[in-house]
């Protein structure tokens, strides 16, 4: 389990690592920062789309030399992001960041239930998405830090070195992963029509879309807003991450019990608390307090989210995490966008609005499925992958 957080954490660092470093590969590769963001935006659309493509592309392969198979590809992607003399180069090295980084959050979000007793099922989930959590708080303020140190470069090549040690621990630690069956892609479109499996989509890419329309500024409105210096904003989102690890944790356990209840919670607590940022976020004790709630519900989306697909369709875990991770990736694009759309037209306090929208739009999808689905037969859950074209085992 430990390698294959590794491995989800890696995937994370991997793209957002132009976050931190975008002036100085602007300067460098003599682009605008404008143009530059785009080695952030193409890697989580590439990431998008090769998740659901590289499920049935893989057939029968093993999944422990396949997994280990894409951190070659994220760390080849790293790589030759580090040598980059141009940003035609740097724009092939994030592509192939993006096919790695959609095929192992993929597979690696399905392993948990292959690993351990089903007793531990909600905990093994949980430590592989800390992951995710994790290069939040720690792998990309880490990258910029070196890329401080020792230039953007040193940064890229850094991740990519430890591609290649979270690959050797996933090649020690894990056994050998059969593949539970062939997925054909238009099986997988059915699979994402099945009742269940559509709704959480949804409420994923509303929370996801949320999340990031708010996220993504909530630098400026945490200084027009609350009044924030500058100096206090680096240690306000750490303590947001560091909850956000705790909501992860807390979350999983409570997915384990109830996928659809854990969901409830965390998209009221987000709709409320983005919602109240302008309004009641206005000193900074405050704004600590609504960002402590805000890292704890949010980061526990991804657990929980996952516990609910793999509730859906436990006769295709795989197929189903990898349209989790398409819809996942492709929501924060569209939720960044989404929310510099706003904020161009409305001001940078709308964004709060707009997120809390979205995650109240979650919510009611949610209401809207009824608890009646998880009872007794569970109607809309995919028992029989056979009968959507999937030939499980």
């Amino acid at each position: 389990m430990s390698a294959a957080a590794g491995a989800t954490f890696t995937v994370v660092t991997s793209e957002m690592l132009p976050v931190g470093l975008l002036t100085p590969i602007s300067r460098d590769l003599a682009v605008t920062e404008g143009t530059a963001g785009l080695t952030l935006t193409v890697t989580g659309l590439v990431a998008a789309v090769s998740a659901p493509l590289l499920v049935p592309a893989l057939g029968r392969f093993d999944r422990r030399v396949v997994l280990c198979a894409l951190m070659a590809v994220l760390a080849a992607g790293n790589l030759l992001a580090a040598w980059s003399p141009g940003f035609t180069v740097m724009l092939v090295a994030r592509v192939l960041v993006g096919v790695g980084m959609g095929g192992v959050w993929a597979i690696a979000a399905s392993l948990a239930v292959r690993l351990v007793p089903p007793r531990s099922t909600g905990s093994a989930t949980s430590l592989i998405f800390s992951g995710i959590a994790v290069a939040s708080v720690l792998g990309v303020p880490a990258g910029a830090y070196l890329g401080e140190l020792a230039g953007w470069r040193a940064a890229f090549a850094g991740t990519g070195g430890l591609s290649l040690l979270v690959l050797a621990a996933l090649a020690m630690s894990l056994p050998s992963l059969p593949s539970e069956g062939d997925v054909r892609l238009g099986a997988m479109l059915r699979l994402a029509g099945a009742p269940r499996v559509r709704t959480g989509l949804i409420v994923v890419a509303l929370l996801v879309i949320g999340h990031f329309a708010a996220y993504t500024y909530v630098r400026p409105v945490l200084e027009e807003v609350s009044g924030v210096g500058a100096g206090l904003i680096g240690t306000l989102l750490l303590v947001y991450g560091l909850f956000g690890i705790a909501g992860n944790f807390a979350a999983g356990a409570g997915a384990a019990r109830s996928p659809r209840g854990t969901l409830l919670v965390l998209g009221g607590t987000l709709s409320a608390t983005m919602a109240l940022v302008p309004i009641l976020g206005l000193t900074t004790l405050a704004a600590a307090a609504l960002l402590v709630v805000w890292g704890l519900a949010y980061g526990g989306v991804s657990v929980a989210a996952q516990s609910w697909m793999l509730a859906s369709a436990p006769e295709a875990r795989e197929a189903a995490s990898a349209l989790f991770a398409g819809v996942f990736n492709a929501a924060i694009a569209l939720g960044a966008l989404t929310g510099g759309l706003a904020a161009d037209v409305a001001g940078t306090t709308t964004v709060m609005w707009l997120g809390g929208v979205f995650a109240a739009g979650a919510v009611l999808v949610l209401g809207a499925a009824g608890a009646r689905s998880w009872r007794g037969n569970r109607p809309g859950r995919v028992r029989d992958g056979s009968r959507l074209g999937l030939k499980t085992r």
